[in-house]
């Protein structure tokens, strides 16, 4: 026995991939059944305010650099499209009223479910980086695609609120890459060497309350950015 198992990896490590594959796929099959009649109520609302598509597609960063298509409930006007801003800003003029509550209770977020059955994210994981900073892994950071993105991490706690976090007037993509992207690297580079399954089920636990507006938990970001700005 050398102690390697699937792929070259150690026998441990292996067991908690699969172990977190088997989560995952139970998880997020649960979640899609018990909120189906959400979701479906969503796409009435985003339907009968503007229109199809009810649903936005955009093309993300995954594991190892793999490009994949995530999903969300579209926030913006239809006609927006995915031009402009690749960032959500505050008072977001391409963005909906049923796209402002989807914002701030992350229902959007719910068909990235989806994603998690097809094996394109986990539940837990750093958040997938759009196309449009893929120049940022690098010195570095690049260390980040080593793992599947998710849909809740530590990043997605701590920046809950991160389109508060941009100053005004500042040019906003230079900000995230100089300020927003270092600072959420770190963060989850700390947390994922280290991960552990029973660290996981904290992180879904804190998200949850971040999600009810756990405010010692939300602001935590944007307090780290003001630090840094």
């Amino acid at each position: 026995m050398n102690g390697q198992g699937f792929l070259g990896l150690p026998v441990a490590e292996t067991a908690q991939t699969w172990l977190r594959r088997a989560a995952d796929i139970l998880l997020a099959g649960a979640a899609l059944f018990l909120l189906a009649p959400l979701m479906l109520l969503i796409t009435i609302a985003i339907w009968l305010e503007s229109g199809q598509p009810t649903l936005f597609c955009q093309t993300r960063l995954g594991q190892g650099g793999r490009r994949f298509r995530m999903y969300k409930f579209r926030k913006f006007h239809a006609d927006a499209g995915q031009a402009g801003c690749p960032l959500t800003l505050e008072q977001d003029p391409r963005m909906t009223q049923v796209g402002r509550l989807l914002m701030k209770t992350k229902l959007d977020e719910l068909p990235q479910f989806w994603n998690v059955i097809k094996g394109d994210m986990a539940i837990v994981g750093p958040r997938p980086e759009s196309l449009a900073f893929a120049d940022c892994f690098h010195n570095g950071w690049e260390e980040l695609l080593r793992y599947k993105p998710g849909l809740v991490g530590p990043c997605q706690i701590i920046f809950r609120n991160e389109a508060a976090a941009f100053p005004k007037g500042a040019d906003v993509n230079e900000f995230y890459r100089t300020v927003v992207f270092p600072l959420k690297a770190r963060i989850d580079l700390d947390y994922f060497r280290s991960r552990s399954l029973a660290s996981d089920v904290v992180i879904m636990i804190r998200s949850f309350l971040a999600i009810c507006g756990w405010a010692s938990v939300a602001s935590a970001g944007l307090r780290q950015v003001e630090r840094r700005a």
